[in-house]
C-alpha cells in the first residue's frame, strides 16, 4: 500500500489551518488551482472526503480531522529526520519575546510546530509590547525578540522606526481601521478609539496621526493586550487600528462597511521582524534565529 505524499499533506495542513484554499495558497507559494489539485489527489489516495468547501472557506470532515493530527506528526518527523542528518538540531533553552500583534490566531500553532520539529528545544515565550521589546534589545531580558514596526509612515514616528531598521523581516501586513459591524456602519462626529495603553507604539502613532489631521477623537477604552482589544471591539466599544492578521472575529475593516462618513486618514503598513543579533551572540542563538525565520516567515 502506498503512503501519503508529504507535499499533499503539507497542502492539506495549510488549508486546514488557514481556513480556505485562497488563504493557504500564498503560504504555500502555490496558485489556488494547484492547491485544489493537491487536495483532490490526497482525497483520492485517502479514499474519503477530507474537506468540505463553501462560501465561508474549507472545513474538515470527520476523516479530515483524524488525518490532520497524523499529517502534522508525519511532517514533523520528516523535518526532524532531515535536520538530524544535516546536523541542524536545536538543543538548549531559548527565551523568545513576541509582540502580541503577531498573528494572534496562529501563534500557538506555530509554536507547537516549532516544538514538534525541535523536540530538544526548551522554549520560553513572553508576549510583550513592541516598544518594550525594542527597548530591551541590548538587555538580557530575552534571547531573541520578534517585534513590529511601521513602514511608509511620515513624521517623527517614521524617524524613530527608521533608526530601528535592521534584523530579519518575517512578513508585512496592511493596517486597517476596524470595528464591530454595527459601529462601522454608524459614523460619529467624535471617533471613539479602542487602543492599547499609551506605551504601545501603535497607540502613539494613531493618536499623533489623528491630531495632525485634526480629527476629533476620544479614547473610549484602553485594553491591556490584543486579546482584550478584540473583546472590546466585538462588544461595540469603538474603533481601532489593527494589522490584517490581528483582525479577530466579530470585527471588520471600517472601509468595508462603506463608512466614508468616519473621515479616517489612510494608514501605513507594518512589518514583523526578528531583532538584529547582539554582539557576541552564540552559535545556538544564531541557529535558533534561522529556525524562527523559517518557521514564522
Amino acid at each position: 500500500m502506498r503512503g501519503f505524499e508529504t507535499d499533499q499533506l503539507r497542502t492539506f495542513v495549510a488549508v486546514a489551518e488557514s481556513g480556505s484554499l485562497s488563504a493557504a495558497a500564498p503560504r504555500l507559494f502555490l496558485s489556488q488551482s494547484s492547491v485544489s489539485e493537491q487536495l483532490r489527489k490526497l482525497e483520492a489516495r485517502a479514499g474519503v472526503p477530507l474537506l468540505t468547501r463553501g462560501k465561508r472557506g474549507a472545513a474538515l470532515t470527520p476523516a479530515g480531522a483524524r488525518l490532520l493530527d497524523y499529517a502534522r506528526r508525519i511532517l514533523s518527523l520528516n523535518e526532524q529526520a532531515m535536520a538530524e542528518l544535516r546536523g541542524q538540531t536545536l538543543d538548549g533553552e531559548l527565551r523568545l519575546a513576541v509582540t502580541d500583534y503577531f498573528r494572534p490566531g496562529e501563534i500557538a500553532g506555530m509554536l507547537r510546530r516549532l516544538r514538534d520539529r525541535y523536540p530538544y528545544l526548551k522554549l520560553h515565550v513572553t508576549v510583550m509590547k513592541s516598544a518594550a521589546i525594542e527597548a530591551a534589545a541590548d538587555l538580557d531580558t530575552f534571547d531573541i525578540g520578534l517585534s513590529m514596526r511601521l513602514i511608509g509612515a511620515r513624521g517623527p514616528e517614521a524617524r524613530r522606526e527608521g533608526a530601528a531598521r535592521g534584523g530579519t523581516v518575517l512578513r508585512r501586513e496592511a493596517l486597517a481601521w476596524v470595528a464591530a459591524p454595527e459601529i462601522a456602519q454608524a459614523p460619529q462626529p467624535t471617533l471613539p478609539l479602542v487602543l492599547l495603553p499609551d506605551s504601545c507604539s501603535l497607540h502613539q502613532f494613531v493618536v499623533q496621526l489623528l491630531m495632525r489631521r485634526r480629527r476629533e477623537f476620544d479614547i473610549a477604552h484602553s485594553a491591556s493586550g490584543v486579546a482584550g482589544l478584540h473583546l472590546a471591539l466585538a462588544a461595540g466599544l469603538g474603533v481601532s487600528c489593527l494589522n490584517t492578521s490581528a483582525i479577530g472575529p466579530g470585527v471588520m475593516p471600517v472601509d468595508a462597511a462603506d463608512a466614508s462618513g468616519w473621515k479616517l486618514p489612510a494608514l501605513p503598513s507594518v512589518e514583523f521582524y526578528l531583532l538584529a543579533p547582539r554582539r557576541g551572540e552564540g552559535e545556538f542563538i544564531e541557529q535558533a534565529r534561522q529556525a524562527l525565520a523559517e518557521q514564522f516567515g
